[in-house]
């Protein structure tokens, strides 16, 4: 059965654990962690028992007065460890007396500690996880899912937070933990485990989701994910990235609204460079994030109801969405700028976020 887990972002997002940094490694399931603990409270026990055995001519059995056996070592281990203390067999030198109260009285606290405290902090911590995921899941909706946190995931959720979309209304699922982790670093929550699993689908909320990225390294996962996608959520927005252009097809058959070729795109920019250099510089400025020059999408406001899209200052508008139909720049009923209009315009990268489009 596949493993599921949500791991929250760093602290300073509302629903976050306050984590400390999480480091990109498999987390230690509990039963793991109560067995490890178990076996060092058995060292823990088993040094007791060495130690009363070697020094046995030092202890009494006042019961049967036969001397001290292993197994009355162990006992007698076992009974100081857990606080028992039938007093049967006791320490009758000084030394033996003296040892245990510098060695085995700290054993047997350390013992305590290490197997009654763990395990009900262990308990608790999943507990405390249940109750958060839960709470979470509640109030998630409208949200968007990135499906594979490699590269383009990566990349694809960070035009999304520049675009104004906040890190609390994203959440990335992928297989590999050290993606899981880089997105709880990047401060994202996230699910490690099979994409294409319904389960873990439906632990994302995908059904209440807004946008769907699939960003997967295989052609054929991200068929069968978006196809799980749209029978969980018919209405999402959905954005689909194949590596093979001749996949294209079966990816929107499958349910996917826009369909991104990744090798054809690195193509296109390969090939515009070695025909200019400056085209291709251009090209690539325009999909950097943060500098030089940048696409963004964005509402037309009142102020600029009416105006010619040749008027904005400091943008050029490339294209008009109006009543959810794209106009270009070069069509005519594009030049007049009206409320509720959305405009898509290249512009000078700022550090800002921008204004994000209505839900």
């Amino acid at each position: 059965m596949a493993r599921h887990r949500l791991r929250f972002a760093p602290a300073g997002i509302p629903w976050a654990s306050q984590a400390t940094v999480r480091l990109p490694a498999r987390a230690t399931s509990p039963t793991r962690a109560l067995g490890q603990r178990l076996l060092v409270a058995l060292g823990l026990l088993l040094v007791i028992a060495l130690l009363v055995w070697f020094d046995r001519d030092s202890y009494a059995d006042n019961v049967n007065s036969d001397g001290v056996s292993f197994i009355d070592a162990l006992y007698y281990a076992t009974v100081t460890m857990t606080t028992t203390g039938y007093g049967d067999i006791t320490p009758v030198t000084d030394h033996a007396r003296l040892l245990n109260t510098i060695i085995v009285t700290p054993i047997r606290i350390a013992f305590l500690v290490l197997l009654v405290g763990t395990t009900v902090e262990v308990l608790a911590n999943e507990g405390r996880r249940g109750l958060m995921d839960s709470q979470w899941r509640k109030t998630l909706r409208n949200h968007t899912v990135v499906i594979g946190y490699g590269t383009m995931g990566a990349s694809a959720v960070a035009t999304l937070q520049r675009n104004g979309v906040p890190a609390e209304r994203i959440v990335v699922i992928d297989s590999s933990p050290q993606a899981v982790a880089a997105a709880n670093r990047h401060g994202l929550a996230a699910f490690e485990g099979d994409a294409t699993a319904r389960e873990l689908l439906h632990r994302a909320e995908l059904a209440k989701a807004r946008e769907v990225i699939i960003t997967v390294n295989r052609d054929d996962t991200t068929i069968l994910a978006t196809l799980n996608v749209r029978q969980l959520n018919r209405t999402a927005h959905l954005v689909a990235a194949v590596r093979n252009a001749q996949n294209v097809a079966l990816v929107r058959q499958s349910g996917a609204d826009q369909v991104v070729t990744s090798s054809d795109s690195v193509g296109r920019v390969v090939g515009l460079s070695s025909m200019s250099p400056h085209l291709g510089t251009v090209i690539e400025d325009l999909l950097t994030i943060g500098e030089g020059l940048e696409v963004g999408q964005r509402l037309v406001t009142h102020e600029e109801d009416g105006k010619d899209a040749s008027e904005l200052e400091g943008e050029r508008v490339i294209a008009v969405i109006r009543n959810k139909t794209l106009r270009r720049f070069y069509e005519g009923s594009a030049g007049t700028l009206h409320t509720g209009d959305e405009v898509v315009v290249v512009r000078r990268a700022t550090q800002k976020p921008q204004q994000r489009r209505p839900e």
